[in-house]
């Protein structure tokens, strides 16, 4: 099995950083959406459009790209396993943890939309909307230069 994954682990490799990209993408347009949909009329054709929206954006891009970015980097861990004792993988761990924690905020969020509340404040939101980006900005700079 291993080396297979070795034989495959650049396809695995750029298959991964494809779907860090939908779900990145994924992750900054939902708080976009909550803050249109705070704005959005309660009950109105607006705010179920942006339920529907927001649902389908969940539902068909970020959760499927998080379950296969999890999938596809335990791969490259057991094809490559020297990358669990460099420290730039550690602090990466700790932010891919934590943009999935968003991520899991973002679900229960868009499920607190979809039953008519209205969680938070827009200014939360346009917070929210900067949080994976800047994490996703560290994590690349993690990969890339592995600064220690």
């Amino acid at each position: 099995m291993t080396a297979f994954l070795v034989s495959i682990y650049l396809w695995i490799k750029a298959v991964h950083l494809i779907m860090v990209i939908a779900l990145m993408a994924a992750m900054m347009y939902l708080p976009r959406l909550f803050i249109y949909h705070h704005q959005a009329e309660k009950g109105g054709e607006a705010e179920r459009h942006f339920i529907t929206m927001e649902r389908r954006l969940l539902k068909g891009i970020a959760n499927p790209a998080l379950i296969a970015v999890w999938v596809l980097g335990i791969l490259m861990l057991i094809a490559n396993p020297s990358i669990l004792s460099s420290a730039w993988f550690h602090v990466k761990l700790a932010l891919v943890l934590g943009i999935s924690g968003i991520h899991g905020f973002y679900a229960a969020s868009q499920r607190k939309f979809a039953a008519g509340e209205r969680p938070r404040t827009e200014k939360f939101w346009r917070l929210m909307n900067e949080a994976p980006f800047l994490m996703m900005v560290i994590i690349v700079i993690l990969v890339i230069v592995k600064p220690f």
